[in-house]
């Protein structure tokens, strides 16, 4: 069982931001984000060697989108439509009432609220839209901006949970209350 197959696809607007789905017009902002060593510091993966890989992985994941399997955005700046970053909800539960967030952003947008922002339009259609009962964040136990973004947003830190094969990962959740 998949999430809702979305026609159209569901656009997201909060004050400063559009978050929209990722086309291969993104291609060299992905590059650039996904191989970007800040970005990367707390996620475990292979950057792309270059702008073939970034549009690889676009149709991969639309591909995933238009197959119900998850939702992924672009983040982008709704006064110029820059790409600032990714947001998304995936690794749903097999009865769908659980997802995980994941999120990047370009790191001269960090410290000015925008994933905040972001986050918290996400958790609203996760749970509006979705009738998620959890949403789920994997963070690394060293990314402090990452961990104060989620309490800010509500998440509890849960102890009692491990992400087997990642031992520099803890977990946090949301309840939809």
């Amino acid at each position: 069982m998949n999430i809702p197959r979305f026609s159209p696809f569901p656009i997201l607007s909060t004050e400063r931001l559009i978050l929209r789905k990722i086309t291969l017009d993104d291609d060299k902002a992905i590059y650039l984000q996904r191989s970007n060593e800040i970005v990367n510091k707390y996620i475990a993966r292979t950057p792309p060697a270059d702008i073939t890989e970034a549009q690889a992985w676009i149709t991969r994941i639309n591909k995933s989108i238009d197959e119900g399997q998850n939702v992924n955005w672009a983040i982008t700046s709704k006064n110029c439509g820059t790409f600032i970053g990714l947001i998304c909800l995936w690794n749903f539960s097999e009865d769908r009432t659980i997802a995980e967030t994941g999120y990047e952003l370009n790191p001269g947008y960090h410290g000015k609220g925008y994933m905040n922002e972001a986050l918290n339009s996400v958790i609203n259609f996760g749970f509006s839209s979705l009738k998620l009962s959890m949403i789920e964040a994997y963070t690394q136990k060293g990314n402090v901006n990452s961990i104060k973004l989620l309490t800010k947003n509500g998440f509890v830190h849960d102890p009692s949970r491990i992400d087997e094969g990642f031992p520099l990962n803890t977990i946090y959740t949301l309840s939809n209350k």
